[in-house]
């Protein structure tokens, strides 16, 4: 065994010899972010070497955040390239290419800077004609380009400012399918991953681009709106939050519940009540602990961590969730997240080397490249600062909005969720006949089924989260408001009409299918209440009981629909 003072000197010419490398490596380096090669001998000294990571650094914490960030985007792009043609396609229910022709009568006709800052979006550049394939290609381009990102666990400004620009593309013309307040935080969350990463450099550890803490901290800031938001929302909001008495319904009343929403749902009263405190607790005063030195923060991100997973155990809330788990990952530095990593790694045993380079104070003097990164962080701290002005004087509003954007590329937004709960769920079930006269008594309705949202009652609660069906979502809206009010539902009933494969694919049951198409379309009104554990109909193998309300809209046929398309310029159903 070697002596002590063998040892000293082995790692002083160790160190000495790391010096002149990084100062050789400085001097040839341009860019900011470059790497220095990590040669054998120093990979196996540090292997030898049994030091701990130490606290206050966030190269681990880069690559996780970047990974989670990744795959909520593959699954957005997913959702996108399964759903986008059929919803703003060229034969989609609200097509996207009708919206842009709109936005630009409305700016002057013209496609210039007026229409770019009303809608972005690289589709003003793109051919009209092939609107289909446009939105596969941005698509299938977002999918590549995170996929490729969750297998490295790295990025660079460029990989992640494109798919921003993609994702940004299709949500600015996505119209009612694209308006809800996930779809803002996806944005504001990959917006604040571009400035984690070195320019060009696609290395995990790149060493001359630390991870900056303006940018961890833009994290931090972004989970605390959410969760003070979503809490002040509620508190001001519906009055069973005040109550307490909120989640005696939301898991049966949801959008789209899950198998767990139903046991969850007969939970015991006093459990409910619990359940409430906790949800004020963990968005009103847990966000406060980001403030709180370290030990306090990485509370703060554990407690909300829990809490999306329970959420996500007891509901299908798309990827909202999941995504709200991103920013919490900032509030927990390298020594916290190691468990996630082999000591043996690349990625462990690099940021052993930075860590016992720095202790030693052998970190490289800052290039000029080092410089300009400083400038540019700072600069995105000053410029988060700015935009949350109204965001903070919104949380402080006794007439405060939720999910609303204060600017047009949604960088910094206001967030909450479910600040009113509706009491009861009413569901609108298509039915439709072959029968030539509708009104006779031996009529005969068939029933749709959507893709996940409640319908036959003896079907299973679906589990699709962080997957996401757009229509069955909009559906739930559209069941406590008109048809009037939602006139896309009578879109919909044309098309079926129609047997039209583009709005079939959005469905799960088609009763017609290979046989005439119906010649009559209705919607029915429903309340739906789940299932008593041990009653007769649970015997049965029913999750749900329903009661008519009444008619949702009434029978409508192709004729009748003639005039009501033609006045609001939708093609006619089977003229595609």
């Amino acid at each position: 065994m070697a002596s002590s003072s063998e040892s000293s000197e082995n790692s002083e010419s160790f160190l000495r010899k790391r010096r002149g490398d990084a100062l050789v490596s400085d001097s040839l380096s341009h860019d900011s972010c470059s790497e220095t090669v990590q040669d054998e001998d120093s990979t196996k000294y540090e292997k030898k070497v049994g030091v701990s990571l130490q606290t206050g650094t966030y190269w681990l914490t880069r690559i996780v955040l970047l990974r989670a960030l990744a795959f909520i985007y593959f699954v957005a792009f997913t959702v996108a390239y399964n759903q986008n043609k059929q919803l703003i396609g060229e034969k989609g229910l609200m097509p996207c290419k009708d919206y842009l022709r709109s936005v630009k009568r409305y700016v002057g006709g013209k496609i210039g800077f007026a229409a770019l800052a009303y809608t972005p979006s690289v589709l003003w550049f793109m051919d009209w004609n092939e609107m289909d394939a446009n939105l596969d290609g941005i698509a299938l381009a977002g999918m590549a380009l995170s996929g490729f990102v969750l297998i490295m666990g790295s990025a660079n400004m460029i990989i992640m400012g494109v798919l921003w620009i993609l994702y940004h593309s299709i949500v600015n013309v996505g119209q009612l399918w694209y308006s809800f307040g996930w779809e803002s935080q996806l944005l504001e969350s990959v917006f604040l991953g571009i400035f984690l990463c070195p320019l060009w450099s696609l290395s995990p550890m790149p060493r001359r681009c630390p991870p900056s803490l303006v940018s961890i901290w833009t994290f931090r800031w972004l989970i605390v709106r959410i969760m003070l938001g979503a809490g002040l929302i509620k508190i001001r909001g519906d009055r069973c939050w005040r109550e307490l008495t909120c989640m005696d319904y939301h898991y049966e009343t949801q959008p789209v519940p899950n198998p767990m929403s139903y046991y969850m749902h007969r939970s015991p009263w006093w459990f409910h009540r619990f359940e409430t405190l906790s949800n004020h607790f963990i968005e009103l005063v847990v966000p406060f602990f980001t403030f709180m030195g370290r030990r306090m923060c990485m509370l703060n991100g554990v407690l909300q961590i829990l809490f999306q997973v329970v959420l996500i155990i007891s509901g299908n809330l798309s990827f909202l969730n999941w995504l709200t788990i991103v920013p919490s990952l900032a509030c927990f530095d390298d020594a916290a997240l190691a468990f996630l990593f082999r000591r043996s790694g690349r990625a462990t045993q690099t940021l052993l080397q930075i860590q016992t380079e720095e202790a030693s104070g052998l970190k490289p003097a800052p290039s000029k490249g080092m410089l300009i990164r400083r400038v540019l962080n700072v600069s995105l701290g000053i410029l988060i600062a700015y935009l949350s002005v109204p965001v903070v004087m919104n949380l402080l509003s006794s007439r405060q909005m939720m999910n609303t954007s204060f600017d047009p590329l949604r960088i910094v937004n206001t967030y909450g969720a479910f600040g009113s709960v509706t009491k009861e769920r009413t569901e609108v079930v298509f039915q439709g006949t072959l029968s030539v006269n509708h009104t006779g008594e031996e009529v005969v309705w068939e029933e749709y089924e959507f893709l996940c949202k409640p319908g036959a009652l003896d079907r299973r609660p679906c589990l699709i989260s962080p997957y996401h069906y757009r229509l069955d979502w909009l559906m739930w809206f559209a069941a406590f408001q008109t048809y009037e009010q939602s006139e896309w539902v009578i879109h919909i009933a044309g098309r079926l009409l129609a047997n039209d494969s583009t709005v079939l694919s959005l469905m799960g049951h088609n009763p017609f299918q290979n046989r005439e198409k119906p010649r009559w379309i209705r919607g029915e009104h429903f309340r739906y209440k789940f299932t008593r554990p041990g009653s007769s109909s649970a015997a049965q193998g029913k999750w749900w009981v329903r009661k008519r309300i009444g008619p949702y809209f009434p029978p409508v046929n192709l004729d009748s629909l003639r005039s009501y398309f033609q006045s609001r310029n939708w093609p006619l159903p089977g003229s595609y």
